[in-house]
């Protein structure tokens, strides 16, 4: 690797260690959503919510053509507004008007204009967004206190994306710890774990 001006040996390590590591899909009883993703041009953020027919986790997406709700189980696309009224996250919330079955609420945001997901979910997991050849992005997914400074890549962490080709948005889980998304600035992956 070449000389990284400022980083201690220690970081130089990690750095050199989270380069090195494969992208590798994420373990069971985590299930990919897309096959590889969905794309979205114009991608700003997303936000959580839950369907109150089927309790499963609900994806909205803003985008500069407007916003889109997908269902993180199925991957459907259940809603769609080209031309939302609110069209940008605002407010200290940073949350923009629910669609379709989340029409009666407001959904916070999280991307390009700030915010964020959850990092840990119930069952030990957590997910990190790193930036060690910035500006491209790697998320890597951990568990039961395992992370690339912990344990070995494929074993307690896993490198499960690699934002080479577009900006970086978010990454993290839904409330409920379900769901995992990373958003980018042209696609949304999602992966789910149901049954536990």
């Amino acid at each position: 690797m070449s000389d990284t001006p400022g980083l201690s040996p220690y970081q130089k390590d990690l750095r050199e260690r989270v380069l090195a590591a494969p992208r590798v899909d994420p373990p069971p009883p985590w299930r990919s959503v897309f096959q590889p993703y969905a794309a979205v041009g114009g991608l700003l953020g997303i936000g959580f919510g839950v369907d109150p027919r089927s309790g499963h986790d609900l994806v909205m997406v803003v985008s500069s053509t407007g916003h889109g709700l997908f269902d993180a189980v199925s991957g459907e696309k259940i809603a769609r507004d080209r031309d939302p009224e609110d069209d940008i996250p605002e407010g200290p919330d940073l949350s923009c008007p629910g669609l379709g079955p989340l029409t009666r609420q407001r959904v916070h945001i999280a991307g390009l204009y700030g915010g964020g997901l959850h990092t840990t979910a119930h069952g030990g997991w957590s997910v990190d967004a790193v930036a060690p050849a910035w500006p491209h992005h790697r998320v890597l997914l951990s568990a039961e206190g395992g992370a690339p400074w912990r344990g070995l890549h494929g074993e307690t962490w896993w490198h499960v994306f690699d934002a080479t080709w577009s900006e970086f948005r978010a990454a993290g889980f839904s409330p409920s710890g379900r769901t995992l998304a990373v958003a980018t600035s042209s696609d949304l992956s999602l992966w789910t774990r149901t049954g536990e």
